[in-house]
């Protein structure tokens, strides 16, 4: 028997008091714990460090991470247990994707792809 497997998209903030090496480790560490239980990573988009909205255990600025991978349901509890007792996770948001969510996501991808493309033809 198959497993469901969903499209999710997880937003985390790391501390921004980290240097790059260790932001980088953080970011592998979740791909592995992904990969590892099932999943299969789509993307990984660095934004790097931005000022928060408002202020996190003292913390104005933050290190975000999106990432958009396809997995089980039942690897969604270990992610959010994991990144919860991470002390360098600020805060995390994983959504379910439905049918419009990840339409909008292949539309928004194939348009980036085109426009990277005619980018390059003109040069």
């Amino acid at each position: 028997m198959a497993m469901n497997r969903k499209m999710y998209e997880l937003t985390y903030i790391l501390t921004s008091v980290l240097s790059n090496e260790q932001i980088a480790e953080v970011v592998a560490r979740v791909n592995e714990m992904i990969e590892g239980a099932g999943g299969t990573i789509i993307e990984v988009d660095e934004w790097g460090t931005r000022k928060l909205a408002y202020p996190v255990d003292k913390k104005r600025n933050g290190y975000y991470v999106n990432l958009y991978f396809e997995g089980p349901g039942t690897l969604i509890p270990r992610i959010e247990r994991a990144l919860t007792i991470d002390d360098n996770v600020l805060r995390s948001l994983i959504l379910a994707m439905d049918k419009s969510m990840v339409a909008h996501y292949q539309a928004n991808k194939s348009s980036k792809k085109t426009a990277a493309k005619a980018e390059s033809e003109e040069q």
